[in-house]
């Protein structure tokens, strides 16, 4: 707590106002670059020397300075260069390979944050839909975790933040050639979803079964789900058997979705894997191997849910890493 409140802090001081919004903190202009060029005159008026266009093909360090590209020198290095997600912004995986020259072991990194992928032909149809849920992951058939929130079908699978959040686990589990199961709950405000169909067809009328459920699941959505369950879309729900009806329930309520992969880095928010913690000092971001270099952000093994915290992430990483190198400048 004491270093999410030294972020906002500092934010507080070079000019940004946060707003509050279910526990989340964004900037009052609700436009990231407000963050960005806040940052930016900040540096500016501290004296920082910015040099843009310029690629770090390698770094060395040669008795007690680092050399980079073999030209500039310096005393300490801190490596802030990101993950390989969303290779659009520049984030190529350089950092990595620095690293690894300097004797690190890379955890490998893997896509998070992000859509994964079903097995079913039917996501084709799906692109769209949108339903408020509850899914869960299951790992082996064992229960792993729940979330919830908008649930969104793509043409190949299941998006939206609550599936974001279980993405990490899904890809890291699939490399181990673990099953990875989503099981999705499209009423998770119906406590008994016998007794609330029995009801909803006594009140409403005169309604196929297709007819009877669109009220209250997108109506692609109900075609798909009645497909799954083998249930004739045109039959009334009093003409449904009770093996038919038990198959219903559990497709409304526990809709399994087998995932056999997710997204690529080309369209993950951050990644998982990187640098482990054991290798770095995590008071000061310092290396344990190589005196003097810093590792902040993404480049780390840690990767958190949706919400901001992995920026917040790389912001106390970046906070411990310079208050350290401060103090051993006044040394």
């Amino acid at each position: 707590q004491d270093n999410i409140n030294t972020v906002l802090d500092f934010f507080d001081k070079i000019g940004i106002i946060p707003k509050i919004k279910n526990g989340y903190y964004y900037p009052y202009s609700n436009l990231s670059n407000s963050i960005k060029e806040a940052l930016l005159k900040e540096a500016v008026l501290r004296g920082v020397k910015i040099k843009t266009d310029y690629l770090v093909n390698n770094i060395k360090k040669i008795n007690d300075k680092f050399i980079i590209n073999n030209e500039l020198e310096c005393d300490y290095v801190i490596l802030s260069t990101g993950s390989k997600a969303y290779p659009k912004t520049g984030s190529d995986g350089i950092g990595y390979e620095i690293l690894k020259s300097f004797g690190h072991n890379i955890i490998k990194v893997l896509p998070a944050l992000t859509a994964v992928i079903g097995d079913k032909l039917y996501f084709k149809d799906c692109a769209g839909i949108r339903a408020e849920a509850s899914v869960s992951l299951y790992e082996n058939d064992l229960f792993i975790k729940k979330e919830e929130g908008e649930l969104q079908l793509t043409k190949t699978g299941l998006s939206g933040i609550c599936i974001f959040n279980l993405s990490s686990k899904i890809k890291r589990g699939l490399e181990e050639n673990k099953k990875e199961d989503v099981i999705i709950n499209f009423l998770p405000f119906v406590d008994n979803i016998e007794l609330f169909l029995n009801e909803r067809n006594k009140k409403v009328k005169k309604r196929t079964i297709i007819e009877l459920l669109e009220g209250l699941i997108n109506y692609k959505l109900v075609k798909i789900i009645l497909s799954e369950s083998k249930i004739d879309e045109n039959k009334y729900y009093n003409e449904l058997n009770n093996k038919e009806k038990e198959i219903l329930f559990n497709n409304l309520i526990s809709f399994k979705v087998n995932i056999i992969d997710t997204n690529s880095f080309d369209n993950a928010q951050v990644c998982s894997g990187g640098l482990s913690l054991n290798e770095i000092n995590i008071n000061t971001m310092e290396s344990k191997l190589v005196s003097g270099l810093f590792i902040t952000g993404e480049l780390l093994d840690i990767d958190a849910v949706c919400g901001g915290y992995n920026l917040t992430i790389a912001w106390i990483t970046g906070i411990l890493a310079g208050i350290y190198i401060g103090e051993l400048c006044l040394e």
